[in-house]
């Protein structure tokens, strides 16, 4: 499975960016993280894609400011991201798992490259 992110860059706050993961399959769950300069990675965003009803989670940082979606026509996991504020400022991956027992446990097996966005005040 590859995947492959797109459509980060820069933008000033209250501003958007849909970003893009080329999948070459959707799996059961997938979802987008991100990791800030010196900080953690953090899941900020899941969707089911098999078998849940495209069941969605939203930490309470993104929530109401970022969506979650599957294109199915081109492939692709999307984020789209409105009223972006200094502390979105990113490196953003998507992640995906097929395992149902791994989905149960949190486990990611598979993961893009990433693509940085950068929001400025």
């Amino acid at each position: 499975l590859q995947l492959v992110e797109s459509g980060g860059g820069s933008v000033q706050a209250v501003g958007s960016l849909r970003l893009s993961c080329a999948a070459s399959r959707f799996t059961a769950r997938m979802g987008w993280f991100r990791q800030a300069s010196g900080k953690a990675r953090d899941g900020i965003t899941r969707i089911y894609t098999i078998g849940a009803g495209g069941n969605t989670f939203y930490a309470d940082s993104v929530k109401g400011r970022f969506t979650i979606s599957r294109n199915s026509a081109k492939s692709t996991l999307d984020l789209q991201m409105n009223s972006l504020k200094p502390e979105d400022t990113a490196m953003y991956y998507c992640a995906a798992e097929s395992s149902s027992s791994n989905c149960r446990r949190g486990i990611y097996t598979y993961w893009g490259q990433g693509t940085q966005v950068t929001v400025s005040s």
